[in-house]
């Protein structure tokens, strides 16, 4: 069996990441999309729980598609999940040098891993979750950015979160 992992923080899921989700899906057998818990980044917006559930609604038509998260680094998740290739999203070629060097980072921990990176098409190359978190504070239409079945919990989340900051 292909299994892949899609690590990301996912916070939320955009429709570039479906995107890449739908893409990975119909290359292996198994994709496991993994909210990773970043050290380096703040908490948040939606728990790494929240972010499972949100993934687990927009892909729940695609049968291959395991939600998980982990909070160690992704080589070891790898290795413990017997997965042998990570699916990595790029949208610009700034994106390519980090990714590259956490590539040949996770082949040092892991040598039986591979990346395989997905160019993110040019309708979503300017799309992230930080922006869709802006739009969503300015009231914006979030159709064209977020998966439908959830962009209600989306602006319900911001709108939580400005009331708890003010």
């Amino acid at each position: 069996m292909k299994r892949a992992i899609y690590p990301g923080s996912f916070d939320p899921v955009t429709l570039g990441h479906l995107d890449v989700i739908k893409r990975a899906a119909a290359m292996f057998d198994e994709l496991i999309v993994c909210v990773s818990v970043n050290s380096a980044k703040d908490s948040g917006l939606f728990s790494p729980e929240e972010r499972m559930e949100l993934i687990q609604i927009v892909t729940e038509d695609l049968s291959n598609v395991k939600v998980d998260c982990c909070r160690e680094l992704v080589a070891e998740y790898a290795k413990r999940n017997r997965a042998r290739v990570l699916v990595k999203g790029l949208r610009a070629v700034s994106d390519y040098e980090s990714e590259i060097q956490m590539a040949m980072v996770n082949a040092k921990l892991y040598p039986k891993l591979d990346t395989v990176f997905l160019y993110t098409r040019p309708k979503y190359a300017f799309l992230s979750s930080t922006v869709v978190k802006e739009l969503a504070r300015y009231g914006a239409d979030l159709s064209d950015f977020v998966p439908r079945q959830i962009i209600e919990q989306v602006r319900l989340k911001v709108a939580k979160s400005r009331k708890d900051y003010t």
